[in-house]
Order: C-alpha cells, then sequence, then structure tokens
C-alpha cells in the first residue's frame, strides 16, 4: 500500500523556496525538501496504532502478548459483519486537526501529510481486496462539503489502484444526522439499513476493503460491511486513518 511521492515540478521547487511551507500541525518551517509538510518534532509525537491488537476490531489490548491473536470482548460477544479493520494512528489533537481541514475545509495540502502517516504505519491483517469501497456520504451532505475525505484516504491507501475504488458502488440511502452527536446505542439506530449496494454482481465472491477516515464505535463500517456482506462479498476488511482509543 505504500508509494513514493511523485517528483516536484521545478515551478513548485521554486515556490517552496520563495514561499517556504509551514508545518500542517505547528506552523514552522520544516524546510523546503520535506514532502509532507511536517516538522520533525510534529512527525515525532504521531500516535501510532501498535500491538497487542484485537485480531478482529484493531482497538488496542491492555493485556495479552503482542502479536498474539485474539479477540477483545466485544468482538467476541457481537461479533462484527467484517473480518479485520485496522487504523493508522489514535484519535487525537493531530488526527483531528488535519481530517477536519480535510473534512470541512476542503483543504487537500493535508494529503501529503496523510500519506507520511499511512506510509508509517504498520497495518497488518489486511489481505490484498479485489475492490475498495470509500464510505459514501449522503449526496446533499457531498454537494456541501465539495469532496469525500473517505475517497482521497482510499487513494492514498491504495495508490495505483483508481480503478479498483468504486465510489459508485455502495451508496447512503438515507440522509442520517452526524454520527458524532449520538450515543454508541444511537449510531446503531441512526445507520440501520442506511447503505445499500447497487450493482449485487460486481460484489458477489470478492474480497472488499471498506475505507473511513475514523474509527470510532465502529458503527458506520459495521453497517457498511453488513450491506456488502448481504450483497455476496466473501470477505470485507476496514482501514480508517484513525481510531477512538480506550484500551480493552
Amino acid at each position: 500500500m505504500n508509494s513514493m511521492p511523485p517528483p516536484k515540478s521545478w515551478a513548485t521547487i521554486f515556490l517552496d523556496l520563495v514561499f517556504p511551507p509551514r508545518c500542517l500541525l505547528c506552523g514552522a518551517y520544516p524546510g523546503w525538501e520535506n514532502p509532507e509538510h511536517l516538522c520533525r518534532d510534529c512527525r515525532q509525537g504521531i500516535n501510532y496504532i501498535r500491538p497487542p491488537l484485537c485480531a478482529c476490531c484493531g482497538k488496542m489490548m491492555a493485556a495479552g502478548e503482542p502479536g498474539r491473536s485474539h479477540r477483545c470482548q466485544d468482538c467476541l460477544v457481537h461479533p462484527p459483519p467484517f473480518s479485520v479493520a485496522r487504523s493508522c494512528i489514535r484519535y487525537d489533537q493531530t488526527a483531528s486537526l488535519l481530517l477536519h481541514r480535510l473534512k470541512y475545509h476542503g483543504d487537500t495540502a493535508v494529503l501529503p501529510g496523510l500519506r507520511h502517516i499511512i506510509e508509517q504505519a504498520a497495518i497488518a491483517g489486511v489481505c490484498d481486496p479485489d475492490i475498495i469501497v470509500p464510505v459514501p456520504l449522503y449526496r446533499k451532505r457531498l454537494k456541501a462539503r465539495g469532496l469525500n475525505q473517505a475517497a482521497h484516504l482510499a487513494r492514498l491507501f491504495y495508490p495505483g489502484r483508481d480503478s479498483d475504488i468504486r465510489f459508485d458502488l455502495l451508496h447512503r440511502i438515507r440522509d442520517t444526522p452526524p454520527q458524532t452527536v449520538l450515543s454508541g446505542a444511537a449510531r446503531r439506530r441512526n445507520l440501520r439499513s442506511a447503505f445499500a449496494v447497487k450493482d449485487l454482481t460486481l460484489v458477489k465472491g470478492k474480497t472488499v476493503c471498506v475505507v473511513d477516515d475514523v474509527f470510532t464505535t465502529g458503527t458506520t463500517v459495521s453497517e457498511c460491511s453488513r450491506a456488502l456482506r448481504l450483497a455476496g462479498a466473501e470477505e470485507v476488511y476496514v482501514l480508517t486513518l484513525a481510531m477512538v482509543v480506550s484500551t480493552v
């Protein structure tokens, strides 16, 4: 899933010399040769998700040997519809700042920094999928924002695989309130039957990876995964940039 960033044009190099880019997080000057526009201190302060993890949902485990395969209590009691979910970093102030700039302000200048995070993350357990599906936005919300952050993240997770990223396969069929204002139980009720697969023939027997920005309770990616499994997907994996962390 990793790739080298494209080489800079001479025009871009000249502009970087005249107007040096600042660090995306703290505003310091990281140096014109820094492709991700993150200074050294901010790069070192990124909190990556590290094992031991739940073998299924990817939550950090408080007990157990690193690398051992076992599930958390939640996944044992209520197995999710996806096979494996993994995230790159903890959802903290750093993740919030980068994602909010992309999600709510359409600031694609953060993409090199997000690419750097994805390349540095130790993601294991997610098999190479046949199809990559960004979590869709309802059309009214997509029009208001102007972009779908999950679509940009899908391209960063799987560079060079644009033809396998399907933006039209999974549809959000109801305009639901934002999940951030709801409790866990309300989140589940809010998204129940909110997603549908447009073309079942493209999904049947395939391995699908669902991509989103933040894994909080897992409700959104679970509902997407459920719709894909009902449509005939053989396996469903989940990748998110960040996860709200509480050790289990």
